[in-house]
């Protein structure tokens, strides 16, 4: 049984810091990036078992990334998550035809996070 490879592309150190710690106390693996490059860098070099993705990123954006992982064969059935504070009115849908399979909100709701993202990984027995 090994424990989920969580990638979080966020340019925030806050906010990467924050989840960062919520996730490795729930006993995922965490890898980071701060920006979209560092981001297809590190899922090129160990494929996640999930992506949490903020949208507003420097250089390549949360949405152009979103479109090119899930218009490539080996990254397409990764599960991607956007994690954003766009939350107005139309955001949640473009998220989702950008590719990301879900999306979070920020603020993030502590108490419910890891829940959240749970629904969109095997059960922790069934993890490679």
């Amino acid at each position: 049984m090994g424990k989920a490879r969580i990638l979080l592309v966020e340019d925030d150190a806050d906010n990467q810091g924050m989840v960062r710690f919520l996730l490795e106390r729930a006993g995922y693996e965490v890898i980071t990036a701060n920006n979209g490059r560092e981001g297809l860098a590190a899922i090129q070099e160990a494929l996640p078992d999930l992506i949490l993705l903020d949208l507003s990123l420097p250089d390549v954006d949360g949405w152009q990334l979103a479109q090119k992982l899930k218009s490539e064969a080996d990254t397409r059935p990764i599960p991607l998550l956007a994690l954003t504070a766009h939350t107005l009115p139309g955001d949640r849908r473009k998220a989702l035809s950008a590719g990301c399979d879900g999306y979070i909100a920020k603020p993030l709701k502590i108490a419910t996070f890891v829940q959240d993202l749970e629904k969109y990984l095997p059960p922790k027995g069934e993890m490679p």
